[in-house]
Formats: structure tokens, sequence, C-alpha cells
């Protein structure tokens, strides 16, 4: 306990200087790059001081000449420093409104140009998605959990409809990408650190530019059948 202690005080300490460097990055330039670059940079001084050890599979599908919609699986609070230090690309996160209230922290995701959901608020949740579509179109790749939050057993639950929205408004790929081994670092609900090893999985593209709208759940089910497919054979691999 003693050392999950440790690496909280850590991250506390970490959070704060490296918010205050991405809010002056952000004032001293535009379009989140450097923000981000910052946000890269405390992800691996996390996952450093914790002994965590990521291994990255299928960096060969990221055409880093294309915007993607990344959708990931949700496993635990450090899935947030594994995609930031390891998914070695520009992206902006969606991400619930009440994270954007954190002090210093919420304000540096605000100046790296991440996009805030309300769910409470349909119409502003929808002016967000419609605000974020334009932004892939603009070349800006957009990173988001579909199931909202964080799984309780490891398995993937259902996928919210929005992102699929926005995937088909901006005619962007989604790229599923599996996490395996977080929730053994850190499971929810729990404030419990261990070490251990990860595995971020990079699956190939799904292009969205032929759905409508109306196909939009046929979209979710391809996305959400590749992903949950990843995570079974992750389980057989893993020991």
């Amino acid at each position: 306990m003693a050392r999950t202690v440790f690496i909280m005080l850590w991250i506390v300490i970490l959070t704060i200087y490296m918010g205050i460097a991405a809010i002056a990055a952000s004032l001293a330039t535009k379009g989140g790059k450097y923000p981000h670059l910052v946000a890269r940079a405390w992800g691996k001084a996390i996952l450093w001081f914790a002994s965590v050890r990521v291994r990255v599979l299928g960096i060969e599908n990221v055409d880093p000449n294309r915007s993607h919609i990344y959708m990931s699986n949700h496993l635990s609070l450090f899935d947030i420093p594994v995609l930031l230090a390891h998914l070695r690309v520009q992206f902006r996160w969606i991400a619930k409104a009440e994270l954007f209230t954190i002090p210093i922290f919420g304000t540096a995701m605000k100046g790296a140009g991440y996009v805030s959901i309300d769910r409470s608020n349909r119409k502003a949740a929808f002016a967000s998605l419609k605000q974020a579509s334009e932004n892939i179109r603009n070349g800006v790749s957009v990173l988001i959990f579909p199931e909202g939050t964080r799984s309780d057993d490891g398995n993937v639950g259902s996928f919210k409809n929005g992102g699929f929205v926005m995937a088909i408004d901006s005619g962007a790929p989604i790229m599923p990408v599996v996490i395996h081994g977080t929730r053994r670092i850190m499971r929810k609900n729990t404030n419990r650190i261990r070490r251990g090893n990860v595995t971020l999985e990079i699956l190939k593209p799904i292009e969205t530019a032929e759905y409508t709208r109306k196909q939009k759940e046929e979209l979710m089910l391809l996305v959400r059948k590749a992903i949950c497919e990843a995570v079974e054979k992750g389980k057989k691999d893993m020991p």
C-alpha cells in the first residue's frame, strides 16, 4: 500500500507541474501540438515511476498522413497514460465534461484542444461532436472510449452512439485500439497500483465513408466485434 501512496503522490505533483507546462505551451502556440507533447511526457513519467512496461503491436496500421478516430476499450485509469505515451501520433481526447473541472489538469486539457462532452445535456453533447467532426475534417485525429466508462470485469461493454455519428459525419476511418493488461495494474473502484506489463494493440482501420447515419448501428457492431475478438484473443495469449 505504501508503494501506491508514493505513486499517487508522484502523479499529483507531476500533474501540477506538467499541467502548468501544458497551459504555458497552449498560450505560446496554437493547434494543441505542444501541449499534447507535454501530455505524452506526463504519461511516460507515470508509467516509468509505476514500473509499467508497454509493448505496442500494429503500429504499421497507422497512416500518419490521414486523420483517424481512435476507439479503445477502457479497463483502467492507467489506459490514459498508456495511450498518451505509446500511441505515437497527435490526437485529441474526447472526454467527459467532469474531467475539465479538475484544477490545472482540466485547464491543460482545454489548452491542448481536447473536446468536452457533457452527457447530461444531449444538445450540448451533439454540438461538441459536431465541432469534433469539423476538426477531424481539418486533419486532427481524435480518441474516444466508446464504452463511456471503465469495464467492471475486463469484458467490453456496450458502445455509445456519439462516436459513430461523428465518424460518419467526418468520413474519417475508425482505428480500433485494444489495451491488454491495465486492469491488472489498477482495477476500477480500487486504489492499489501494481507493476506489470501492458500491450497496446492497434488494429486495421475501418473505413466509414460509405456509411450513413442510418447505418451507424451496423458500423458500431463491426467495430465492437473487432475489439471484442482482439480482447478475447489477448486473454488467451497472456499468462
